[in-house]
């Protein structure tokens, strides 16, 4: 019985040292993330083999796991102060929306790191934004190349960025803030416009009226001019022939004089 402790004892170091074993060994990788294995005698950040997905793992209690998000995120620069091409200062609210390159993950921790967001995501951002609005100016956007502007701004950041083994998905621009006068002035400039545009569609209106009318009037005044002329005597008399007959035989005529009118037309007699 007094051997019994002497025994446990080992027992109990050896039951530690194989749960700190375990506690080290094992790694478990949530949803939508990944592991980049560091293997601390034998060269260090795994790069040509695929990151350790989702689940528990075992490893040797001597290595490391990085693990990253690989889902889509969002990053948001608000504020950022950039200058139109004729050198006035504009506020631009833009997201990004990235993601690690899943297959890349251990050449993304081997040359950025953890960290990669502010080491390359947000510099690259903020230069391509201010490259291409400077491209503009404060009229243009306002109002009409604020889509042209997102999708320069998402183009030449994702060229810029897939080399070093980030996805950029989309760019946003939420937001342009002008200063105030110049705004107000844009703003007093669309409004003239506008009338002006108005004022010119009145006037093409009326013009395309007036034409309307005067063809109408010229094709009345032709054909009465073609009538007129079709209209000889004969045909009148014969018209008129016609007319009479017709009329004879109404019940109310009761007696008809051929060729004893003028110009030689029948004339009724008798209203009875």
């Amino acid at each position: 019985m007094q051997n019994l402790p002497k025994i446990g004892m080992p027992i109990a170091v050896i039951a530690f040292v194989l749960l700190i074993f375990i506690i080290k060994s094992s790694v478990n990788i949530g949803y939508g993330e990944a592991g980049v294995l560091f293997r601390t005698f034998s060269g260090g950040v795994v790069t040509d083999e695929k990151p350790l997905g989702e689940g528990f793992h075992i490893i040797a209690p001597w290595n490391k796991v990085y693990i990253y998000n690989t889902k889509q995120q969002e990053v948001f620069e608000g504020k950022m102060q950039v200058l139109s091409s004729n050198g006035l200062e504009i506020s631009l609210d833009v997201s990004v929306l990235y993601q690690p390159k899943y297959d890349e993950l251990g050449l993304l921790h081997q040359t950025k790191g953890e960290n990669y967001l502010n080491i390359v995501i947000v510099p690259e951002i903020r230069a391509v934004a201010r490259s291409v609005v400077g491209r503009y100016t404060p009229e243009q956007l306002y109002s009409t190349k604020r889509d042209a502007i997102q999708n320069e701004i998402f183009e030449e950041t994702r060229k810029k960025v897939e080399s070093q083994h980030i996805q950029i998905n989309a760019v946003l621009v939420r937001d342009v803030t002008l200063p105030l006068a110049i705004k107000q002035a844009i703003e007093r400039k669309l409004g003239q416009e506008q009338e002006s545009l108005e004022y010119e569609f009145r006037l093409v209106k009326a013009r395309k009226e007036a034409e309307k009318i005067i063809i109408d009037a010229e094709g009345k005044a032709t054909a009465n001019r073609i009538l007129n002329a079709s209209l000889s005597d004969r045909i009148l008399k014969e018209k008129g022939i016609e007319a009479t007959l017709k009329l004879a035989e109404s019940p109310n005529a009761k007696v008809v004089v051929v060729g004893s009118g003028k110009d030689g037309l029948p004339i009724i007699l008798g209203n009875q």
